[in-house]
């Protein structure tokens, strides 16, 4: 899976700068408030909610401005989110997998289809591309945070494996931890039982195999993954294209 930390590298890098963090924000308030809205305002109880409070952690959001949010999702007039998801295809027959949080469908399925068209992509139907991704748990966990606590890395290494931990690799000073979707749950516990942070938490769609392009068509399909994030309603977008050194080094 090392494409893909390759690509959540690119994403942590990215989520450095001022505008992409607002974005970042956004995307965790939304979540934060169907969290409250869905089980209540105490993370004890709401294991949605302490996975979007860790993540808010993750990102340095300020302490106000979590707080805020989950006051504002008790409010009777607080926004009312549904989860929505949608599949096509990007430039040259990528796939992407398009997860979102709206207020309005009509506005969001619109918008999506738009950013595809112009593109030449296409929206298919519910379901039609889900073969092409396994759904995984991805934990984002900095090495620093591992040597704080005094761990070897093949100590944390077992103790993760123990815990269900399919594949972990170290990139860039990340360790990225892949589990089924079914083991997430008991990550998540392993980790809090060491109390270690994850930047970064959730179930993510991982390619099970990619598309290769030459350096100018996979340029445009960026561009295209880069108008979809840019949505306010999108929340995360899944691509199946190989990211190549050569389309690193320009990234």
């Amino acid at each position: 899976m090392s494409g893909h930390s390759k690509w959540s590298t690119i994403k942590r890098k990215k989520g450095a700068l001022d505008a992409k963090r607002s974005r970042i924000f956004s995307r965790i308030i939304k979540e934060i408030s169907v969290s409250v809205k869905e089980g209540g305002n105490d993370p004890d109880g709401n294991p949605r909610l302490r996975l979007a409070l860790a993540n808010a952690k993750g990102v340095n959001m300020p302490k106000d401005t979590i707080r805020r949010a989950i006051s504002k999702a008790g409010e009777k007039n607080a926004a009312d989110f549904q989860k929505v998801t949608y599949e096509g295809y990007a430039n040259y027959g990528v796939a992407v997998y398009i997860e979102c949080l709206t207020d309005n469908i009509q506005r969001t399925v619109a918008n999506i289809r738009s950013y595809l068209n112009k593109h030449e992509g296409k929206l298919e139907t519910m379901g039609a591309l889900s073969f092409l991704f396994d759904r995984k748990g991805v934990f984002t966990i900095p090495e620093k945070v591992i040597q704080e606590k005094g761990m070897e890395e093949d100590d944390f290494l077992m103790e993760v494996i123990d815990a269900g931990a399919e594949e972990a690799e170290n990139e860039d000073g990340f360790y990225n931890i892949y589990t089924a979707m079914e083991d997430f749950g008991n990550m998540m516990k392993k980790l809090e039982e060491m109390s270690i942070e994850a930047e970064n938490a959730e179930l993510q769609r991982i390619p099970r195999t990619t598309v290769q392009l030459e350096q100018e068509q996979a340029k445009k399909v960026l561009k295209l993954i880069d108008m979809l994030e840019e949505d306010d309603d999108v929340q995360n977008v899944f691509h199946n294209l190989e990211l190549t050194e050569e389309l690193m080094a320009e990234m």
